[in-house]
């Protein structure tokens, strides 16, 4: 009864509009506390079937997990839950608590003003501590998951929100009693940090420019404008990135030109503030490279436009590498 009950609260969580994914990608920890309800059950023991029910008590987890990419993610948990309960008429009060490992498989959507919603199920064990019955045996469970995250200031990192559907699949026994399909409604809050992954913010510059459409800009002798992309949250050059400045600048004497115009550009996976530094820092050191190879100081007019001129139009949060660019314009 209490399981079917679960897997209703379940279904409604886990049921929004098909969206776009919005992936992590890459590896990533997290961390949630928060609240977590009993939901009252039997307890059959030595002395009959008595009732349980359950005051709201704490819960808390952790996570490392994996992004593939596309919105599909999957993660090992770590979980707890205590509560204060009442067995009646028989079994008397105290602390119960529950704790167990869960493998996780979830899906993360595209970003709503700023917000990413993600849904998930899990299966795993858990274990249960009941008093005049101790500890149990483990059982295996299974879970839902809905929650948002909303990204802070640096990238990769966030807070969610979290509503978890959890219960075991079958009944919870003890030595000398059990307890009927115990089931957890909780709510948690957390920080999640992605540390970039290896496929789309670690990947080169070029590689990254080439994985999602053509090169915009064809680099040809009498090219005016020359695109250097750069790996997520960096500025510092990859030898792809050299070799298209050195084209600029060869052909801003060749072309002898009074005037290089060097914009920085971020995606929107960082707040306004950090993405205008950033864009500032990545042309500065395009503008280095370029008086480097022997273009006039002078001759370099340096802008940066944050993430307020994407080539590709995203939302709030997006790591999108051909926005991570600097434009070097001949005029």
């Amino acid at each position: 009864m209490h399981m079917r009950k679960l897997l209703a609260v379940i279904a409604c969580m886990a049921a929004p509009a098909a969206v776009q994914a919005q992936p992590i990608t890459g590896w990533y920890v997290g961390a949630g506390v928060g609240v977590n309800q009993l939901l009252d059950t039997n307890v059959k023991g030595q002395v009959g079937v008595n009732e349980m029910n359950s005051n709201l008590g704490l819960a808390a987890l952790g996570s490392v997990g994996y992004g593939f990419g596309g919105g599909l993610r999957a993660e090992v948990e770590g979980n707890w839950r205590t509560q204060h309960s009442n067995i009646t008429p028989r079994g008397g009060s105290g602390t119960t608590y529950s704790f167990g490992p869960m493998v996780n498989l979830l899906y993360d959507f595209n970003s709503y003003g700023g917000v990413n919603p993600y849904i998930g199920v899990g299966v795993g064990a858990q274990w249960y501590h009941v008093p005049r019955l101790g500890s149990s045996e483990a059982q295996l469970a299974g879970q839902g998951i809905v929650g948002v995250a909303f990204p802070l200031g640096t990238p990769g990192l966030a807070i969610t929100a979290e509503a978890r559907g959890l219960g075991t699949l079958g009944d919870q026994k003890f030595r000398s009693g059990a307890l009927n399909n115990p089931a957890n409604v909780s709510g948690l809050l957390g920080l999640r940090y992605a540390f970039g992954g290896a496929t789309t913010s670690r990947m080169s510059t070029a590689s990254a420019a080439s994985a999602t459409t053509p090169a915009p800009v064809q680099q040809a002798e009498d090219a005016r404008t020359y695109l250097v992309f750069f790996d997520w949250d960096k500025s510092d050059l990859s030898e792809r990135a050299r070799q298209i400045i050195a084209d600029a600048a060869a052909a801003s004497s060749r072309l002898a030109v009074t005037r290089l115009e060097v914009a920085g550009h971020a995606d929107t996976s960082g707040t306004a503030p950090y993405n205008q530094g950033l864009s500032m820092r990545r042309g500065q050191i395009v503008a280095a490279e370029l008086v480097r190879l022997g273009v006039k100081k002078e001759a370099i007019m340096l802008t940066a436009l944050g993430d307020t001129h994407p080539l590709v139009q995203t939302g709030p949060g997006v790591r999108e590498p051909q926005n991570r660019r600097v434009e070097i314009v001949l005029k």
